[in-house]
């Protein structure tokens, strides 16, 4: 009991207090503009009469978080992660303001790529502030607060940032978080100055800019052909494709395609359940309006649940900081699998579409007990002199595998199927994707012995 007490109580005691607080703050404002963004796009995105451009602030925002990622890696590994705590929020805070005060769509455009680059280089640095200030005991408590911090912003952010646009005007919904991100900027700088310089070591892997961008450019010609299919797009998505996997050489540990027996494992596990997760995230609702006749409101209350499950896992396993953390991300895999087992049923119009909750309230449950998993996981099997870029590659293995598995979804669409009847689509997706989620628990059975 009373070790169960200690536990819970590391997030606050005087040597954390300031760190905790700082972290998740900034992971909720992440998590809020993430979450409003995309409600309020419509109604921003006519006002600057840039209609033809609908897709292109989701994509500049996404090329901008793949490069900053990988250089962020690069820079924490080299001289710390206290100049990227600093930078990144402040970076991101202007981003906000130009996106408020945009006048254009070139404006907004712009606004985007600060903000991505400033969400990409925190990010990869509160992840190794984590590894920095918490113990490899502690991490699954922080971890879990990181979840619960995605909560709030996953059930009310769509709604406020409705409501904000409708009474105070779109430009708010980026206005309106000005103030938080310059209170998280303000309890970031006391704990930056508290970190060290890196001890100097004679050799790192280290990423390039070069497949920094390419990566950039891979990703984000794989998402503008699967939202955009035609067979202009098939070109240059297979041409996105190529100069993805040769940045993938650069920038992810050796051994991550075959799935080598720890960090390359680790990594491959978070880009195959990150997304499996993804697929049934971009096509629920779909499938929930158009096979099962709910209203668009309606139909995004499934993930809202996932988000409920994530977050209740997350807090399980923060309680248990004894427990096997490999087996743990086994039972994540597991859970994900079942979920999308149970999301191809729920593809077929002779299912009931109530199943759906239960499907997310179960993968959830499976991403809030396998996500903190593999990063504590990482920060083991990482050199410390490797962290920022074993984090990034992380982040980017994530990146990519929901890349894929989405744009797989958009083509099985256009050939199995239509936006006004994908059920066919969507079982072949589901039933892909619940593979993926068992080939994870295939390649995490195995990993090396520990000194």
């Amino acid at each position: 009991m009373i070790v169960a007490e200690r536990e819970r109580g590391v997030l606050w005691t005087a040597a954390h207090r300031t760190t905790t607080v700082a972290s998740l703050l900034v992971v909720t404002l992440i998590a809020f503009e993430n979450m409003g963004v995309a409600t309020a796009m419509p109604t921003l995105v006519a006002a600057l009469g840039g209609q033809s451009l609908y897709s292109w602030p989701f994509t500049a925002f996404l090329v901008a978080s793949v490069v900053a990622t990988v250089l962020s890696g690069r820079l924490c590994d080299r001289c710390g992660p206290a100049f990227a705590l600093i930078a990144g929020p402040a970076i991101f805070l202007a981003g906000l303001v130009l996106c408020g005060s945009a006048r254009n769509m070139a404006m907004l455009l712009g606004g985007r790529v600060l903000q991505g680059l400033g969400s990409g280089t925190v990010l990869v640095a509160v992840s190794l502030l984590i590894a920095l200030v918490y113990t490899d005991r502690e991490r699954p408590v922080m971890y879990a607060a990181n979840a619960a911090a995605w909560i709030l912003p996953a059930v009310v952010g769509p709604s406020v940032a409705g409501l904000v646009t409708e009474r105070f005007g779109w430009r708010w919904v980026f206005l309106g978080l000005v103030p938080l991100a310059v209170l998280g900027l303000v309890l970031l700088l006391p704990v930056a100055r508290r970190l060290g310089p890196p001890e100097p070591v004679e050799r790192q892997r280290r990423a390039t800019t070069v497949a920094a961008l390419a990566a950039a450019v891979g990703v984000a010609a794989l998402t503008w052909a699967a939202q955009h299919p035609s067979p202009l797009a098939l070109g240059y998505g297979a041409g996105g494709l190529v100069a993805l996997g040769a940045a993938l050489r650069k920038l992810l540990p050796p051994g991550t395609v075959t799935a080598r027996p720890g960090l390359p494992t680790v990594v491959a596990a978070r880009a195959l359940l990150g997304g499996a997760f993804a697929g049934m995230e971009a096509y629920l609702p779909l499938t929930m309006t158009e096979v099962h006749g709910y209203h668009p409101a309606a139909a995004g209350l499934p993930l809202t649940v996932s988000a409920l499950g994530w977050s209740a896992a997350s807090a399980l396993q923060g309680r248990h900081p004894g427990w096997s953390r490999e087996a743990a991300l086994r039972i994540g895999f597991g859970l994900v699998a079942g979920s999308l087992v149970l999301f191809a049923f729920v593809s077929q119009p002779w299912f009931p579409g109530w199943a759906a909750f239960v499907a997310c309230v179960v993968g959830g449950a499976g991403m809030g007990t396998g996500y903190p998993a593999i990063t504590v996981l990482l920060f083991r099997f990482s050199p410390v002199a490797e962290r920022g870029f074993n984090t990034s590659a992380m982040q980017l293995g994530d990146w990519v595998g929901s890349a894929l598995t989405v744009g797989l979804g958009g083509v099985l669409l256009g050939l199995l199927a239509s936006a006004r009847a994908p059920s066919n689509a969507v079982v072949v997706l589901a039933t892909v994707l619940a593979g993926l989620a068992l080939l994870g628990v295939l390649i995490t059975r195995r990993w090396p012995t520990r000194e």
